[in-house]
Order: C-alpha cells, then structure tokens, then sequence
C-alpha cells in the first residue's frame, strides 16, 4: 500500500508541475496538506438500517461522509482511522450563503489526512454564473484536494424557492456550472443527485462529469439503470465514530487500486 501511496503522490506532483488552465486561487498554508491516500476499512453501523442495501454498500472498500452544518461535533482523526477516507463538505448555496460548519469541517478534515472535496448546494432562483462565483469566492483551488461538487436536486421545503423549471433549462444551466467549475479547479466537478430529481430532468444527457447518486432503498444499478456512477450515499441514518448523531455514508465505485487511479487522474492539481 505504501509503495502505491508513494506512486500516487508522484504521480499528483508531476500533474501538478505541468499547469495549464485558468489562474487558481493561493491556498492557505495552512491547509497545504500531502493527501493521504491510504484507505482505512470502515467500521460503521447504522440506526435504521435498509435489509439489502447495508450489506452490498459494506461490500466497497473505499467509505466516506458527507457533512454540512448539521454535523457540529466532529472528531476527524477518530473518523478516518474509522474508515472516513473521504469527505464531501458543504460549502455554499445559491449566491449568498456560506454553511456556518464550512471552515471548521474544512480544516479539520485536511488535519486529520482526510482527503476532502466541497460542494456547492444549487439554488433554482438565482443564474448559474452567479452561484459559480459565489463558490470560487468561498473555495480556493488547492492540489490535492477532491473535485468540487454541484448538489442539484428538487427543494419543495425552501422557503424562498420551490420553482420547477423545464428539464432543458435545469440541463443547461448544469452544464454552464461544469464548464465553469472545470476551467476553475482544473477538473470536472462531481454531480450529486436524486432519483427524481435525476429523472424528471434526464440528467444521463449530460456529458463530462461523474455521478454521485443518493439511493438508500435499492443498488443504484436497479434505481438509475445503465448509468455510471463514482460515488454512492446509501444512507442517511449511519453511525460513524467520531461524527456526534447520524451522518449519510457514502462510497467509492471501485476497489482500492480503482480508487487510487481515479484520484491521480481527477485531484486538483
């Protein structure tokens, strides 16, 4: 693992030094963290547990979590040595809110070596240029760090904004925030999603990212046929040491060595 670790970094180090693509936002130095890519077996439960699904997530080695402002007592260390080898964390929504656990999540994470990707929540009433900027005044670009994300999903409980446009306009406006946030962080951004949202808006026709799917009742492969997907949140009721209350679980495709080689090609650099 070690050996593989050490090729990875050499590998990021090499993609780093060629460059290229829009100017990037110093990071802080204290955030400027080699990323840890050894994976760490998860030690999960999980309150309410779904029959089938529990044990074929547990199947993939590589387990991560999502965290917003909900989660305010993390003990990161004790989450990655628990098997938390990745972390999505939010970060904005719409083009005028930072998530109050933005920055503690964020530096805690890296301190831990857990690696950490943000995530933009999409706000249906506001352009997506606008959002775009909110974010990458709110996220700098760092090497090593994941893909940013873009959560779109239906919000029939906002209190400012429950508008359902047509599927074409909410396409094109995901495809504006990847080609924004690719020229931007220097890789394509992550898509989050739902069942329905995903439907309603055939959002297979988009091209160029990969998929973050929310299926907690069925495999992604029953609920989102024939599509691809990197990463998987099968549960929003798991128990993780280190994360005070139930956190959403999450995991990677592949096994470790997929994990490994999807990280050289698709970290910040």
């Amino acid at each position: 693992m070690r050996a593989l670790s050490l090729a990875l970094f050499a590998s990021v180090s090499l993609l780093a030094a060629c460059g290229g693509g829009a100017p990037q936002p110093k990071a802080q130095k204290h955030d400027t963290v080699l990323p840890d890519v050894r994976v760490s077996a998860a030690n999960f439960s999980d309150a309410d547990p779904h029959p089938v699904i529990f044990g074929a997530a547990r199947r993939h080695p590589v387990h991560g979590v999502d965290v917003a402002r909900f989660q305010t007592a993390v003990d990161w260390h004790t989450a990655r040595a628990n098997g938390v080898n990745f972390a999505f964390i939010k970060a904005t929504e719409g083009g005028d809110l930072v998530d109050p656990m933005f920055a503690d999540h964020w530096r805690g994470a890296a301190r831990a070596g857990v690696l950490r990707g943000a995530y933009h929540f999409f706000y249906h009433c506001r352009a997506p240029e606008e959002q775009a900027r909110w974010f990458f005044r709110n996220v700098p670009a760092r090497a090593g760090d994941l893909p940013p994300v873009i959560d779109m999903e239906w919000t029939p409980d906002s209190p400012t904004c429950t508008i359902r446009r047509p599927a074409s306009e909410i396409r094109a406006d995901a495809a504006v925030l990847v080609d924004l946030f690719t020229r931007q962080y220097g890789t394509a951004p992550i898509l989050y999603t739902t069942v329905d949202f995903y439907e309603d808006n055939q959002m297979w026709r988009l091209d160029g990212v990969d998929f973050w799917l929310r299926s907690v009742a069925a495999h992604p492969s029953d609920r989102y046929p024939g599509q691809h997907w990197a990463f998987w949140q099968y549960t929003s009721t798991g128990a993780v040491p280190g994360i005070a209350g139930e956190a959403d679980i999450n995991v990677f495709a592949g096994d470790v060595g997929d994990w490994q080689g999807w990280l050289a090609r698709r970290m910040q650099r």
